[in-house]
């Protein structure tokens, strides 16, 4: 269980129980006595508790005023599994230390369903919205006039629409995805790979990536190529194993020896493909994907960036609720917010180049 997991499970207890005991969580999470006096260290110092012999009793976030009406806020993302689970359970967790209450909404990827979703929950009277919306960035002027008619705070999460596509500049909480895409090269640049075959899903990310991969061929100067091949994320039909194959002698051919792929299951699918092909991985092939949803679960344990799923949620949620906290009188400064992700070093990129260089 990860410390953000633990963290959250500690709060909902004490707010159902009133009062924690060390040894009853750490029976209840699986945990150390000693993982859980460092919790809850952890969490006094931030303001969520207060610590005392033998436990901890609750207490309100710095800053923030439990008295009044419970706030309500609405939350539509494209999807509920994968990528957004943790966004939306970071964003719950949130919610949760402010005694506000979520309204989910599931769009599906469908720009027709988002909009009814938005529209069921402004009818409930929500005091603000997060979205994360179904277009991406360089779809943004198709989202702009949505945007501008919605009457509450607005948060967009993953997005970054601004003037001139909309008429006023929103909030936002975004992972810096170009970064992310820059620190997979970096990474294969250290092991020695100069030629590097790149794939990009079909997704909102991938209009960041593309950024981060040429700022790194300008930066690190490495050769890159773009693949337009369409990998598949799964599948045995000779289709998918033709695109598998196409990606493999697109690689071969340009001299790449390392590779980063979006997302997860895509680049799993391809070190099967390869491995069937008598490729070694990393030795002959080295692997990097982008997500980490699925990634060490794969045949050769990928690595891959990850980016900071839970804490976008939770960020992007205390931005709104802090907005609404302190009243249209104070709203301040519209805040653009950008979280780096993590590489996660794993088995599929091990190879040392360096008599290739």
């Amino acid at each position: 269980m990860l410390v953000p997991e633990r963290h959250e499970l500690i709060l909902r207890s004490l707010r159902r129980r009133g009062r924690l005991r060390v040894g009853e969580l750490a029976a209840e999470l699986g945990v150390s006595a000693i993982t859980v006096r460092r919790d809850l260290a952890e969490l006094d110092s931030a303001g969520l508790l207060r610590r005392v012999h033998g436990g901890a009793v609750g207490t309100s976030p710095a800053g923030v005023s439990q008295a009044g009406p419970q706030l309500t806020v609405g939350l539509v993302v494209p999807s509920s599994t994968f990528y957004y689970t943790d966004v939306i359970r970071g964003a719950e967790a949130m919610a949760d230390r402010y005694g506000a209450r979520l309204v989910l909404g599931v769009s599906g990827y469908d720009v027709q369903v988002e909009q009814k979703r938005i529209d069921k929950i402004l009818a409930l009277d929500v005091a603000g919205l997060l979205i994360a919306t179904a277009l991406g960035d360089e779809r943004a002027a198709e989202v702009g006039r949505r945007l501008d008619d919605i009457d509450v705070p607005v948060v967009l999460m993953e997005r970054a629409f601004g003037f001139p596509d909309v008429d006023h500049e929103y909030d936002h909480v975004r992972t810096d995805h170009a970064y992310g895409a820059l620190l997979a090269l970096r990474h294969l640049v250290s092991l020695g790979h100069r030629r590097i075959g790149i794939s990009l899903d079909a997704s909102a990310t991938a209009h960041w990536l593309r950024q981060g991969v040429a700022r790194a061929a300008d930066t690190l100067g490495v050769d890159l190529f773009v693949s337009p091949v369409v990998l598949p994320a799964r599948g045995e039909d000779a289709h998918s194993i033709a695109q598998l194959d196409a990606f493999l002698a697109e690689c071969e051919a340009y001299g790449a020896r390392a590779v980063v792929v979006h997302s997860d299951e895509h680049a799993a699918r391809l070190v099967e493909r390869a491995m069937e092909r008598g490729l070694r991985v990393p030795d002959d092939l080295a692997v990097i994907a982008y997500n980490d949803e699925t990634a060490a679960l794969a045949v050769v344990p990928l690595t891959a960036v990850c980016p900071p799923k839970f804490q976008l949620g939770e960020t992007a949620c205390e931005l709104l609720l802090r907005r609404l906290r302190a009243g249209s009188d104070r709203r301040g400064v519209t805040q653009h917010l950008s979280l780096l992700p993590e590489l996660r070093v794993r088995e599929s990129c091990g190879a040392v180049l360096a008599d290739r260089i």
